[in-house]
């Protein structure tokens, strides 16, 4: 556990010491075997059927679902009083990981195990979790979750089912269309949300024999062709008022809250099917041989690898960061308390924007990825005989899921802000300091006995650009800065590339000396290549924002601070990317496994 527990959003103005991150390499021998039993159950029963289930074969996905409830994958988050494992994020998210090169079969077991099986857990009262967990856990039953509505998507308050009362006061009675709803075509148990008297937004546990119940016909899709994605009508459908889940009019808690957990898992999910493709592109490359040559021998395409290696080692690195983060702060929530599930939300919900960079930055990372390994193959990867198309076609969906990307980066620094203006993060004081470095010149020698030194004090300006940026726009705009959507994205995604390389280096930095020779100077090169990547992507953002709030004097001031704050010495740049490139075409897999 950490010595310092970091508060959500507390990375923008804090140095954080190496040994207080989780990291890949801190996998414990349990752990690992979670990630063996799932990536052979995968090998073994889910990739010889793949064709089959994209062809929409659901009953070898109902089957699939069930040997995972064999093998102990659907009860990970699970209390152990009703018969699940309750394992730590950590081992949560390396299964989810593990599993996500299965395709579409990695999509219903995610929204089975994710945002179909947390709603009951968090907020089931004992009953419900009697009646219904087991069967989820094992397989018996799969799950869905019912938020989405055509005429609302991201704004899931504005949600227009209804659910009004029976006479009797036995049931309510629910009325209303979702959408898109993963798994509906064989799920036997939805959690679907409705408002009470058209007012009292509340989330209902509603099994698909009750009466009114309509599964409406298949989507045809982009991609995850073998997921099942529904429509739900709800025609007059009955449910009982026992299954009502939560409180009344609380089902926005339920909604938001299950989300967050739900970016987070997806951020791991990506990260490893982003694995799986680079691996493709790879041995791709290294069978085409164009000009007589491999192409994996042209500096073309070794100049894609190395990037893809790095951004891949990058989004490792956050989300087991991000893991260890929840871990440590449901530990220090008392488990025989009333309102343990209560307090353990509330703790997902102190990193909720963290879980939403998760979600932007790893989610962004397959999709370069998937597109630069189609980009290898050339001609064939258009050709759906090669899983590059396939991969291609799959990843688009997950800049949607779980919040659009384009969300996900206004509530980042929405929630940041927010934090700030009740006094729980000091960002007003801190943005004064920013302010003032602007005025004085730096003469900051860099200390090369210091690990990862550069890059140490490129991601401390870049903390100082982020608060020059937000102070800026906040004492501009003032409580309007909601508003103001293109700022706030500029300054997501300096605080995005900020978390995703202060987790690289303390990762980097923290296992260093446990590394062979050359698996070290494989580190040292990748945390370079980032590195560079992420003071020009912050770079851009910074100018952006600055563009959009300043002009004047003000402006060429803070013009200057950008150029100087995203300013890095990649010296030897080169070299890294072709050691990266070598070792990933000699090893023809993603190295940092």
């Amino acid at each position: 556990m950490a010595e310092k527990l970091l508060k959500g959003g507390e990375y923008l103005i804090t140095e954080t010491g190496c040994e207080d991150v989780f990291t890949p390499e801190d996998f414990s021998d349990e752990q690992k075997q979670f990630a063996e039993t799932t990536e052979q159950f995968v090998t073994n029963e889910i990739l010889p059927h793949i064709e089959e289930i994209d062809k929409q074969n659901f009953d070898l996905v109902v089957e699939g679902m069930q040997k995972c409830g064999e093998l102990g994958l659907l009860m990970m988050d699970v209390p152990e009083e009703y018969g699940g494992l309750e394992l730590d994020k950590a081992s949560s998210m390396l299964v989810a990981e593990r599993i996500s090169v299965s395709g579409s079969f990695s999509v219903a077991y995610s929204a089975h195990t994710g945002i179909g099986t947390l709603p009951l857990v968090y907020y089931g009262t004992h009953e419900q979790k009697e009646k219904y967990l087991e069967k989820i856990i094992s397989g018996e039953w799969c799950s869905a979750y019912c938020l989405t509505e055509p005429g609302s998507g991201s704004d899931a308050l504005g949600a227009q089912a209804s659910a009004v009362l029976s006479e009797d006061g036995s049931h309510y009675i629910l009325n209303g269309t979702k959408q898109f709803i993963t798994n509906g075509g064989f799920a036997e148990i939805f959690t679907v949300f409705a408002k009470i008297d058209k007012e009292h937004f509340t989330a209902f546990l509603v099994e698909k024999s009750f009466s009114g119940l309509v599964i409406g016909s298949e989507e045809k899709k982009l991609g995850i062709k073998g997921s099942s994605t529904t429509q739900v009508i709800l025609d007059n459908c009955r449910v009982p008022v026992e299954n009502v889940l939560g409180e009344i009019g609380k089902g926005h808690k339920i909604a938001f809250n299950v989300l967050n957990v739900g970016r987070f898992k997806l951020g791991a999910a990506v990260t490893g099917a982003a694995k799986a493709a680079l691996e493709t592109g790879v041995k791709y490359a290294n069978e085409r041989v164009q000009f007589k040559r491999k192409i994996s021998s042209f500096g073309a395409i070794k100049e894609k690898i190395a990037d893809l290696t790095a951004d891949l080692f990058a989004s490792e690195s956050l989300i087991y960061r991000l893991a260890g983060l929840l871990d440590d702060k449901i530990a220090t929530i008392e488990k025989d308390v009333d309102d343990y599930y209560v307090q353990y939300q509330k703790g997902i919900e102190e990193y909720a924007a963290e879980c939403g960079i998760s979600k932007v930055f790893c989610s962004e990372v397959l999709a370069r990825t998937v597109d630069e390994v189609l980009q290898i193959h050339g001609g064939y990867g258009y050709v759906s005989e090669y899983p590059a198309e396939r991969y291609y076609r799959d990843e688009r969906i997950n800049r949607i899921f779980e919040g659009t990307n384009e969300i996900n980066r206004l509530l980042i620094p929405g929630m940041i802000l927010r934090k700030a203006m009740k006094g729980e993060l000091p960002l007003q004081a801190e943005a004064m300091k920013a302010f003032e470095s602007l005025m004085t010149p730096s003469f900051e020698d860099l200390d090369e006995s210091i690990a990862f030194a550069s890059e140490k004090v490129l991601l401390k300006n870049l903390k100082t650009l982020f608060l020059i940026l937000a102070g800026t726009g906040v004492q501009k705009f003032m409580d309007k800065i909601a508003d103001e959507q293109e700022i706030l994205m500029a300054a997501a995604d300096i605080a995005i590339q900020i978390f995703a390389l202060e987790s690289t280096v303390l990762r980097a930095e923290k296992s260093f000396s446990g590394f062979s020779e050359r698996k070290q100077e494989l580190v040292k090169a990748a945390v370079k290549v980032f590195a560079f990547n992420a003071s020009e992507t912050a770079g851009t953002a910074a100018r952006k924002g600055a563009f959009y709030i300043e002009e004047g004097d003000t402006l060429t001031m803070i013009l200057s601070g950008v150029r100087r704050f995203s300013k890095f010495d990649a010296t030897g740049l080169l070299v890294a990317k072709r050691l990266l490139a070598d070792a990933a075409s000699e090893e023809e897999k993603y190295i940092f496994n």
